[in-house]
């Protein structure tokens, strides 16, 4: 019984993460990938701070739980961040495909680290997917010594990949020994001030040395006159429309970390009562919306090669969930 809610709660993960996937796509587009994660995490950590109030729930009582929650909090901050910037530099239909074989890598991981039993299909299955990856990230051409990556976002949606699969590892036993609510809030606060000291760095990088207005020893002095006065100048069509596609961004930033919080939830509840490769598993379905969005709404086109390794991701995740 337990097994069939964990797969149920990481199906609707995998939902909610892949609604998340297209509104990270495109508010990163607009404003950043560090950006987008910035407040994509302030929105999920005040939903998540509001939980923990109103539920009445406490701290874990290990220091050790606490710790790797916080721990693992820092490494999911760099997996939202190679994610976000993996989904802005695109195309969505291949980097989000990509990032579903954390699944796979998940179940390998759960065996290795946590001793969890792998059958002979699911061992397959990784391999299926890792072939899958390789087809879908990369571009072949008829020299071989030409093959290179499709863009830069499938190696983002490889680090992200990694680190996604070690956060759900890392974050089974904190959740199983204190409940889901508070390591999951414990690792977005370290998510979150991760973000914001990146935030800081470079607002700190790009303000120092302060820039030096370069001097014309031939300018003319009078030529601010020549500009329209006030009365006169055309409205700023241009500013007000980018000022609009950046609240639009902001508020589809906003959306995907209210989305985020609700995915991992139900991901932390299934890794609370479940099998960590199961839950794991399960909730790396949603880059099937993502490729969906990204091709219905961003007129994203797949090659028909990438189609094909989009089949054996979708075979492996298959043969993975059979055995």
């Amino acid at each position: 019984m337990s097994a069939t809610t964990g797969l149920l709660l990481g199906l609707f993960a995998s939902l909610g993460w892949g609604v998340t996937d297209l509104a990270g796509a495109l508010a990163g587009r607009r404003i950043g990938s560090l950006w987008t994660t910035a407040i994509a995490d302030v929105a999920s950590l005040a939903i998540l701070a509001a939980l923990f109030v109103a539920s009445g729930s406490r701290l874990p009582d290990d220091p050790v739980d606490t710790l790797v929650s916080l721990g693992v909090g820092c490494l999911a901050g760099i997996a939202y961040l190679a994610f976000y910037t993996a989904l802005k530099l695109g195309p969505l239909s291949v980097v989000s495909p990509v990032m579903s074989v954390y699944g796979g890598l998940t179940v390998v991981l759960s065996v290795l680290l946590l001793g969890e039993q792998l059958s002979t299909v699911q061992a397959i299955g990784a391999l299926v997917a890792t072939a899958g990856v390789a087809f879908v990230g990369v571009q072949f051409e008829r020299d071989w010594r030409r093959t290179r990556l499709v863009g830069p976002g499938v190696v983002f949606g490889l680090i992200a990949l990694v680190t996604f699969a070690l956060v759900t590892v890392g974050l089974a036993g904190p959740i199983r020994a204190a409940g889901w609510l508070p390591p999951l809030l414990l690792s977005r606060t370290a998510n979150t001030v991760l973000i914001f000291v990146l935030l800081g760095v470079r607002a700190l990088h790009t303000a120092w040395p302060p820039a030096r207005a370069p001097q014309r020893a031939d300018s003319d002095a009078r030529a601010p006159e020549l500009a329209d006065p006030p009365e006169l100048a055309g409205p700023p069509v241009r500013a007000r429309n980018s000022a609009a596609a950046t609240r639009l961004a902001v508020g589809q930033a906003t959306a995907a970390g209210l989305l985020d919080v609700v995915a991992s939830a139900a991901w932390a509840i299934g890794l609370a009562i479940a099998p960590t490769w199961l839950v794991g598993l399960s909730s790396s379905f949603g880059p099937v919306v993502a490729v969906l969005g990204g091709v219905l709404m961003l007129g994203e086109r797949p090659r028909s090669l990438q189609w094909a390794g989009l089949g054996l991701v979708a075979a492996s995740v298959v043969l993975l969930a059979l055995g």
